[in-house]
């Protein structure tokens, strides 16, 4: 029997041509680096809006608040929200606001009326336990009273189980806090909390162990190239598969990706200017810009110019961007979506508005 002889010279080109038919339709860039890449706002959004104005569903009745906060343990499909108590800040007000939901948008759960001053950030860990961070409240609006710059882990029932940060108390120190932003756990029960949401904050990722003993703390403000440790509005953290941190440095428009050591491991532009990371149990990457305009609004230093504020879709583990559900109104108010979340293995996105004040679903089509 005759075999025909494979040109091997060939393989190379065939293996590219394969890979090229393979790959989604993504936003591709090798240079994920450089801070002038082209904007990804070009790509296809295969999801319809389910839920907003209203949004989902508030006990007894309520009206959303700001929502900067909503996520889901990797997976699962119930998802946490923030509701900062129908307002933009939950001082004097007694009604609880952490919700919970499940798979199908109904409202299963809720807790947390009193404990917290600002809540911003939330994460859910593989216990089911929710964690929140609750800088006090910029701009005037109240002391904070009895809470405030605090990390707090809750029961999925609602009981403290453990607290970082001195109540009240803004500073530096490895038990204090200028303004924590968002908190992540690793596989190992080790926490990590972004403690910089805006100018003038330490702008630095501080590391506990599972029982809240401070270990290290890395980062410093300001706007210098990637890995020099510096950070501006540190907003967001998420982990993957392998272990690596992703750092939301939002207004420096780009993602940090650190070890859990400290150490530098790469720097991203493509997705954009970062409020909140969501990275899924298959390494499916969320990022939803709540800020990006071509140009400042109401005093605000907000410009992006060429890029467009919504929710890129995409790989940690390659960073392609595959799909964007852009904003509905890009150059009104002053935020849009400032956490993201999904469930279902993508199928299901959800947005938590800042500025519309409105918990949102999104269903793929």
């Amino acid at each position: 029997m005759t075999h025909a002889r494979m040109n091997w010279a060939l393989l190379p080109l065939l293996v590219a041509a394969l890979t090229a038919w393979a790959a989604p339709a993504a936003a591709q860039n090798d240079d994920y680096s450089n801070p002038n890449m082209t904007p990804t706002n070009d790509l296809p959004n295969p999801y319809s809006v389910v839920a907003r104005n209203p949004g989902m569903p508030l006990p007894d009745s309520r009206e959303w608040g700001s929502t900067a906060g909503v996520d889901a343990a990797k997976g699962h499909d119930d998802i946490w929200a923030i509701d900062r108590c129908g307002s933009n800040t939950c001082v004097g007000s007694h009604v609880d606001p952490i919700l919970h939901y499940d798979a199908d948008g109904n409202l299963i759960g809720q807790m947390g009326a009193d404990l917290f001053a600002f809540p911003h950030g939330i994460h859910v860990d593989q216990e089911g336990n929710v964690w929140v961070t609750d800088p006090l409240p910029p701009d005037g609006r109240g002391d904070g009273g009895n809470v405030g710059q605090q990390v707090t882990k809750l029961s999925p029932d609602g009981e403290i189980l453990l607290q970082l940060g001195t109540l009240k108390v803004t500073g530096n120190g490895p038990n204090e806090f200028s303004s924590p932003s968002d908190v992540v756990v690793g596989r190992n029960g080790d926490i990590f909390v972004a403690d910089g949401h805006a100018e003038g904050t330490n702008e630095r990722v501080m590391k506990f162990d599972r029982n809240g003993r401070f270990i290290m703390e890395w980062g410093r403000p300001g706007n210098g190239a990637c890995g020099t440790g510096e950070f501006s509005s540190l907003h967001a953290l998420d982990i993957d598969s392998q272990g690596r941190l992703f750092i939301g440095d939002r207004d420096n428009n780009r993602i940090q990706i650190y070890d859990q050591d400290g150490n530098y491991l790469d720097c991203w532009y493509q997705f954009s200017r970062p409020s909140g990371i969501y990275i899924d149990a298959d390494d499916n990457m969320f990022v939803t810009d709540s800020e990006s305009r071509d140009g400042p609004d109401n005093g605000l230093d907000l410009s992006h110019p060429g890029w467009e504020r919504g929710i890129r879709i995409g790989s940690a583990r390659d960073g392609s961007v595959r799909y964007f559900i852009p904003d509905p109104d890009p150059q009104g108010g002053s935020s849009h979506s400032e956490g993201v979340a999904a469930i279902m293995g993508g199928a299901v996105v959800y947005g938590a508005e800042v500025g519309p004040r409105d918990f949102v679903r999104y269903n793929e089509n």
